[in-house]
């Protein structure tokens, strides 16, 4: 292998998420703009931007929810949509969606096992609905979370900072090597979000993997993430360390005047 080839195949490795020229349109309305990206492995980067930016549709864009009208998204050095949709993608990527999207009428520790479908056959997995396979796994990760007295609990009787634990807690079993979160605490209040994101942060730092959110708080995500990225109208306005975003940006970037109108 050359000089070149080699350290071509070190930048790789070190970019968890590429982006070339990707776009997304639904008929008329451009709801993404093509933009190019890349993303480090182990960074921390949060999406700002006001609703109807395009943060939650950039977000399903990189976990393979949504293919993109134009472009490409790379994960990992891979192309996304080589990936088949089951396991080899749940390797690379895992999601957390604002309504955590837990089972409510199963257990706390139920619901964080359902993080090991991808590598369960459809025996194991049926055999978990009675008997949780996996069980020190489940309940090991809902200890890192800080939740385990909670793992008998119906998920719908948790609150809603603890389901998000309980989300979280799922997703270290799925152990994707990036992270995606959109707004995982948007519907918390003021100090159970601080403390959820905080978690979801070190986490991910702790464990070496990309994480990726969009964000309702901008203090927090000042606070916490190493990179912002603004987005408003489908755009990207800017994308910097969160020590260089000035307040006049962010100012620019909720600006009401000049915003499409939200569908």
């Amino acid at each position: 292998m050359s000089l070149a080839s080699l350290e071509s195949s070190r930048t790789e490795a070190a970019q968890a998420v590429s982006l070339s020229g990707l776009s997304k349109a639904y008929g008329p309305i451009e709801a993404l703009a093509p933009l190019s990206l890349t993303v480090a492995a182990g960074e921390t980067v949060a999406i700002l931007g006001p609703s109807g930016s395009g943060k939650t549709t950039l977000l399903l864009l990189l976990s393979g929810q949504l293919g993109p009208s134009s472009g490409a998204v790379t994960l990992v050095g891979r192309e996304i949509a080589q990936l088949s949709p089951g396991k080899e993608l749940a390797q690379l990527v895992g999601m957390i969606h604002q309504q955590f999207d837990l089972v409510p009428n199963i257990s706390a520790l139920h619901n964080v096992l359902a993080g090991r479908l991808g590598e369960w056959g459809l025996f194991k997995s049926l055999v978990s609905l009675v008997w949780p396979q996996d069980r020190p796994m489940g309940m090991e990760a809902l200890a890192r979370v800080g939740v385990a007295d909670r793992a008998e609990l119906r998920a719908g009787r948790l609150s809603g900072g603890e389901q998000q634990r309980v989300a979280i807690a799922r997703l270290l079993l799925q152990d994707p090597a990036i992270v995606l979160a959109d707004e995982p605490v948007a519907s918390l209040d003021q100090a159970r979000a601080g403390e959820v994101i905080r978690l979801l942060v070190r986490i991910a730092r702790d464990s070496g993997k990309t994480l990726i959110s969009s964000m309702h708080s901008v203090e927090l995500a000042r606070a916490h993430f190493d990179r912002l990225i603004g987005l408003r109208n489908g755009i990207v306005q800017f994308d910097l360390p969160s020590s260089q975003v000035a307040d006049d940006m962010l100012l620019a970037l909720y600006d009401i005047k000049g915003l499409r109108r939200e569908d």
